[in-house]
């Protein structure tokens, strides 16, 4: 955390996280193949509103994006080495001291609960930081990914437009709800 000229806090929204299980990266250009590798099965996206992204020129088109956000990882088990998906930081509103955990997927064979939940405690750790509310807006008819951040403790939210001009559902956590409880 850098304070720049004008009192303002820059944040690194890229930084190397681990775990016990996982370990967070900044994405790189180089990591298109093995990603894509992870992405390429149909049925991460079976219930997603992009359920074509395992189609190679529609992935594309998401690492791009996934680049060009400055917060993006790659996503790694700890124990392997293997690459087994990605996330994102995206959409920090400093004045409202909030930012958007999304865009987050993982192989199947990491599905359960486990890889995820510390995937997020990660970053929802470094978020806090910085911020004092984290928002996932997730597809209205993706009911796995909205179980799956119901257990790491967010509450609906509402809904609102997402990045990409879609209505989602909006999910939080804050500071205070992430901190006070036990872990």
């Amino acid at each position: 955390m850098v304070s720049t000229a004008s009192g303002r806090v820059s944040v690194d929204w890229q930084p190397t996280l681990k775990g016990e299980l996982v370990e967070l990266r900044p994405l790189r250009s180089e990591d298109f193949d093995p990603l894509y590798a992870v992405a390429s099965d149909p049925l991460i996206w079976e219930q997603h509103p992009a359920n074509d992204r395992y189609k190679p020129d529609v992935f594309r088109e998401f690492f791009e994006h996934a680049m060009a956000s400055g917060g993006a990882f790659a996503v790694f088990d700890a124990a392997t080495g293997r690459m087994i998906g990605s996330s994102r930081y995206l959409a920090y509103q400093p004045d409202e001291r909030e930012v958007e955990i999304g865009f987050t997927f993982l192989a199947r064979s990491h599905w359960g609960g486990r890889y995820n939940g510390e995937m997020k405690r990660l970053m929802l750790e470094h978020a806090f930081r910085f911020v004092d509310t984290v928002a996932f807006l997730i597809g209205s008819t993706n009911i796995r990914s909205q179980k799956a951040i119901e257990r790491i403790g967010a509450v609906h939210a509402g809904r609102r437009t997402n990045d990409v001009g879609r209505m989602s559902e909006v999910y939080e956590i804050t500071k205070l709800s992430f901190t006070g409880r036990a872990k």
